[in-house]
């Protein structure tokens, strides 16, 4: 059995309570406070993240909620929700747009990240947070920014600089058999070169038990992160090396045919990640500020699990034992020049990006007699800009473009051959009104877009299928690209003492050429069911709410911070291949609305306490069948103390232990032991999650 931090006789959230009281008793008078100046780093300059829906996760709130990945963060930016069907959380959706899977077909995601300005879309399993020093979320299109990689926004993390010096030694125990210790420094090395080195390994049996196995580490995770940087500044010249290595090795064994969290797999899957990231920033300060970046990423990855969810034997008479495994190798390569100058009563920005993209997959499968393979390649090259004018002294124009051209070249090994070239374009046009030192009203429009492609996945099936069920499916050998304009409204207030801030954003966002992930069920002769994603046109949809976003210092000791999103996303007129009629339906991985409320406390100079509550509306899953996410409400703590360079956390996520999921399906039956009747299957959220950490921080 594996060592669980134990706390007797009452739960973690009880302690959090206690702990408070016991420390309100001698209360400690801090300086004044004022609320944190905030610098967006993904923009072609500062301004920029004005003119944008942004939430920042600095290093207190990544502290706070003693994240480990991306995904322990966003339930508290407004509009942004993810989809898991694997060990973390690898796809992104903002606004109710971003994918939820990948399989066989090459994706185009609408959700862009970056690590240090390292394009790494679609590999979710990189977002590791040790050592990041700030985490941006930019909602609404960036194409000016990004290109097509960014339809519905982007995620950007920013490890710390190698300019930040001292030492920051960690070490903790959580429940689950988690454990985790790290190491970060940084060191000058004269007056012109820093160096900083970070390591990390944390490692978890998870919350899931495999009873025919008799394990309870089938969905653990060991994740490892290694950061190494150089930075050189002398003069009006600065050079910044960076490099990553992410090194993942977990379990995926999270859905059980009983919708509880004992599974009954006998060949429990894997989700591996094995990716070495690095860049050389370059930029020089003058009349013309310039700067260059070139980057390079190598990733290798594997996503496999036991189809069947179940062992050889459940049932006899109709069961089916398969198992599917998918290897990636990808690589990519990237060089932006970039020109930016700031003059009275005018800026601008403009540079050129070189992309190239390699991808090789291997599909092993059972129901294959030979491995699957196809290569992918995308090469990219774009130019872009933008200025701003004043056209009075509280008014300012700003308008931004940028012209991309796309080569894709898709190859497998059933015979599928494309090849699609695509010019696609993005832009933003608003102006900027500052009527008062404390007030900034913004409007804006944006276009963004995403390319089309081949559905391969379909293409290579269609030939082993019999008529009966290949003719529908012809129609769909090929998908179109997807625009999206989005029209914004955003008011920023501070009050003149710097203790009060909230931004408000209105946004409505028109999709032509919606591209929805569907799956095709064919049946086997065995009962069992053969799935062929693929990527459908719908005629077009709608995006349109809200994003409140609020922090006040009411005491010098207490900040509270709030924010909610509503997002009312439907599809306008859409029916699937099948012959279903989405109109009218809310869009999946939508929730109505979300919501967050949190406060940070330094009870005396010693004690630090935070509390946060967050809120999410039921939603979808799907296009293609009605499994909704309940609605949930979480609580996450933390109370701290401090003494010179020691630190002592007691922390946890998810205290009240509320049920919910992550990923869900419903069009089709897995369990033989019902005759694969049709019902939902879950997987399982984090259930209450908690821990010590000690720390040396000097």
């Amino acid at each position: 059995m594996p060592q669980a931090l134990y706390l007797p006789n009452f739960s973690i959230w009880r302690l959090v309570l206690v702990g408070l009281a016991l420390t309100s008793l001698t209360p400690y008078g801090i300086a004044d406070a004022v609320l944190e100046e905030i610098t967006v780093s993904a923009t072609l300059y500062p301004a920029h993240a004005e003119q944008s829906s942004v939430t920042v996760f600095g290093a207190s709130e990544i502290d706070a909620r003693s994240a480990q990945h991306l995904e322990d963060l966003l339930s508290a930016a407004p509009n942004v929700n993810s989809a898991s069907g694997a060990s973390r959380g690898r796809f992104t959706q903002i606004r109710g747009i971003g994918e939820r899977s990948q399989f066989v077909e090459p994706v185009n995601a609408s959700v862009a990240l970056l690590l240090d300005g390292i394009d790494l879309t679609g590999l979710g399993g990189v977002a590791t947070t040790w050592d990041i020093e700030q985490i941006e979320v930019l909602r609404g299109p960036q194409g000016t920014l990004l290109g097509a990689n960014a339809l519905a926004g982007l995620i950007n993390m920013s490890s710390t600089s190698p300019g930040e010096s001292g030492l920051r030694l960690s070490a903790g125990v959580e429940n689950n058999g988690g454990y985790r210790v790290g190491a970060a420094g940084g060191v000058p090395l004269g007056e012109q070169l820093s160096v900083r080195l970070a390591i990390e390994q944390y490692e978890s049996d998870g919350a899931i038990t495999n009873t025919w196995q008799g394990r309870e580490d089938t969905n653990g995770r060991d994740e490892m992160t290694l950061r190494a940087g150089v930075l050189w500044e002398a003069g009006t010249q600065r050079l910044e090396v960076n490099w990553h290595r992410i090194d993942v090795d977990n379990g995926y064994d999270a859905f059980s045919l009983d919708n509880t969290r004992q599974t009954l797999s006998d060949q429990p899957g894997r989700d591996a990640l094995e990716s070495d990231l690095g860049r050389i920033k370059w930029s020089w300060a003058g009349n013309i500020n310039l700067s260059a970046q070139l980057s390079a990423a190598a990733t290798d990855t594997e996503y496999s699990y036991d189809e069947d969810w179940a062992y050889v034997g459940i049932a006899p008479d109709l069961e089916y034992s398969s198992f599917d495994r998918y290897l990636r190798d990808r690589d990519m390569t990237s060089l932006e020049l970039r020109a930016v100058q700031e003059r009275r009563g005018w800026r601008w920005a403009a540079g050129g990006y070189l992309k190239g993209e390699q991808e090789d997959l291997i599909r092993q499968y059972t129901y294959l007699d030979s491995a699957f393979k196809s290569r992918l390649d995308i090469n990219t090259g774009a130019l872009f800009g933008q200025a701003d004018i004043e056209i009075a002294p509280t008014l300012t124009l700003y308008a931004g473009g940028r012209m991309e051209r796309r080569e894709t070249e898709y190859s497998d090994s059933a015979l599928v051959d494309s090849r699609l070239d695509d010019n696609l374009w993005s832009g933003r046009l608003g102006l900027d009104w500052s009527p008062m030192t404390q007030h900034q009203v913004y409007i804006g429009i944006s276009r963004g877009v995403r390319a089309g492609g081949p559905n391969s996945n379909l293409l290579a099936s269609l030939p082993s299928l019999p008529p009966e069920s290949a003719d529908p499916l012809t129609q769909l050998s090929a998908f179109d690209a997807e625009s999206l304009v989005n029209t914004e409204l955003g008011w920023r207030w501070q009050n003149a003492q710097q203790t009060a801030r909230s931004t408000l954003t209105l946004f409505a966002m028109r999709r032509r050429d919606q591209q929805v992930r569907q799956s095709a069920t064919v049946p086997r002769s065995d009962g069992s069911t053969l799935f062929i994603d693929y990527t459908d046109n719908a005629a077009r949809g709608y995006n349109r709410g809200l994003e409140w976003q609020a922090s006040w210092i009411p005491h010098s000791d207490v900040q509270v911070s709030a924010t909610l999103g509503y997002l009312r996303a439907r599809f306008d007129e859409y029916t699937t291949a099948s012959g279903s009629d989405l109109s009218g339906r809310s869009q999946p991985q939508a929730p109505e609305w979300m919501g967050s409320l949190g406060l940070r406390w330094q009870i005396n100079e010693s004690w630090l306490a935070n509390a946060e509550w967050t809120g999410m509306d039921s939603y979808f899953f799907s296009d293609r069948h009605d499994t909704r996410s309940p609605s949930r409400q979480l609580l996450n703590g933390r109370l701290e103390w401090r003494r010179g360079v020691w630190h002592i956390s007691l922390w946890g996520r998810n205290l009240l232990d509320e049920t919910y999921y992550t990923r869900g399906f419903g069009s089709f039956g897995n369990d033989p032991r019902k005759a694969y009747a049709v019902e939902p299957y879950y997987q399982f959220g984090e259930p209450r999650t908690y821990g010590v950490t000690l720390e040396y921080r000097r």
